[in-house]
């Protein structure tokens, strides 16, 4: 075919294998068609049937970007992914609140005007022994917000230790500058004291800020200063002790910080995530003292980084589940692929091997989302050949990986029994 045989879009669009697509949506279809065919006249090869072209490109239109997927990688908080997987109760506290109208800024009690802060604050309070609590819509915005709201124009103090970069590029540094404070660096990389802290308070001071080096650890010739001890520093001064936990936890993680261990031990406010160890939607919560949380509340700042009412829901249910420790541990997804016994991982990944004959392959997990990045679970996967890796990951559902010494490994700490039989089906499809 040459480019002068090509139908016109009109005449493509009218075809009859069209005729039953909106007429804006086959035009749209036929110019796109039309234009993949001119690249492919142009390079020498044959367009093929154009008409199967544009219906493929409806198809395309009309499929969804964002998609379900099949982590089969041992990453538990995989951020690539879609980090924390929602439990039920999050997920049905969304769906009851997504549907109709709610009372997200209602206060039916009075009726009148109300705050959406209100709705997860006491259950927030509860669980951390904080004063006050506020939630934005990530953990960068919390404490940006937190910066903004308490040492806009005047310095805030921060180890050059912890002065971290959090993913995709956003670092310490940048986050605290677009808050309007300025940064002073306390200590070296590897040894900072209260000391330091000590000396360095000026009249300019505002803010002692500490950030938990969440994902990576300095390890050898190692200091830096406990939350009571910046917390001491931080009375004596009269300045607010800020602690960004990164990933956050509500239940006891070991090597993992709780917002409410670092109240207890004299932070004022402590910044944390709700999409990572918590196990919840993406949000950034802050807890602390009241009238600091006020501060932060109160700062033009804070509606537009507030969380809308979805991930309210969904972590108001997530939130629900942590009254009783246990019951989070079983219900909140990320917590139970954290606990759950190597046996159990094994017996799941024997049976995948077995209905797709595959091989079982012991490997280590990882927590992921920046947490615990010292820490491997024990786990296994079952090994099945490479050429499957990409049939899988665009099928329906898409399943994701680990390439690995010339064989694709199905990591089964990070599917479920019934996720792992989709994977089964999946690939017994593809050999068929």
């Amino acid at each position: 075919m040459e480019l002068r045989d090509l139908p016109s879009v009109d005449e493509l669009a009218g075809d009859e294998r069209l005729a039953g697509e909106p007429p804006a949506l086959a035009v749209e279809a036929a110019r796109s068609a039309l234009a993949r065919a001119r690249e492919e006249i142009k390079a020498g090869h044959d367009p093929g049937d154009l008409a199967e072209r544009a219906l493929r490109e409806l198809a395309t239109a009309r499929a969804p970007s964002l998609r379900r997927v099949l982590n089969a990688t041992g990453v538990i908080v995989h951020t690539n992914l879609g980090r924390a997987p929602l439990p039920e109760a999050a997920l049905e506290r969304a769906l009851e609140i997504g549907r109709g109208y709610s009372n997200l800024e209602y206060d039916l009690s009075a009726g009148a005007r109300g705050s959406r802060q209100d709705h997860v604050a006491a259950i927030l309070r509860r669980l951390t022994g904080a004063e006050g609590a506020l939630v934005v819509n990530n953990n960068a915005a919390a404490v940006m917000l937190a910066l903004a709201a308490l040492a806009e124009g005047r310095e805030v103090l921060v180890s050059r230790g912890e002065l971290i970069e959090i993913g995709d590029g956003f670092r310490i540094p940048d986050v605290l500058a677009r808050s309007g404070a300025r940064l002073r660096e306390i200590g070296t990389t590897n040894r900072t004291r209260a000391a330091d802290y000590e000396r360095a308070i000026g009249p300019e001071t505002a803010v002692l800020l500490r950030v938990h080096q969440s994902n990576f650890r300095v390890v050898g010739f190692t200091e830096h200063p406990s939350v009571p001890e910046l917390a001491a520093v931080a009375r004596r001064h009269e300045l607010p002790l800020v602690d960004d936990l990164g990933s956050g936890v509500l239940v006891h993680l070991e090597d993992e910080p709780s917002a409410k261990e670092s109240l207890a031990a004299g932070a004022d406010l402590v910044c944390f995530s709700g999409d990572k160890l918590l196990g919840g939607p993406q949000a950034g919560i802050v807890v602390g003292r009241a009238d600091l949380v006020e501060r932060l509340r109160r700062h033009p700042l804070q509606r537009a980084l507030r969380a809308d009412k979805l991930t309210l829901a969904a972590l108001e249910g997530t939130l629900g589940l942590y009254l009783e420790p246990e019951q989070a541990v079983r219900e909140v997804p990320v917590l139970r692929m954290l606990h759950e016994r190597a046996e159990a991982v094994h017996a799941r990944a024997e049976r995948l091997a077995g209905a797709t004959g595959g091989e079982v392959e012991e490997t280590v997990g990882r927590v992921g989302g920046g947490a615990l990045p010292l820490t491997e679970l024990p786990s296994y996967a079952c090994a099945v050949e490479e050429e499957l890796a990409g049939p899988l990951r665009v099928g329906d559902p898409p399943v994701v990986g680990v390439i690995r010494d010339g064989r694709l490994l199905l990591d089964c700490r990070t599917l479920t029994d019934a996720e792992a039989d989709e994977v089964a089906s999946l690939v017994r499809d593809l050999r068929a």
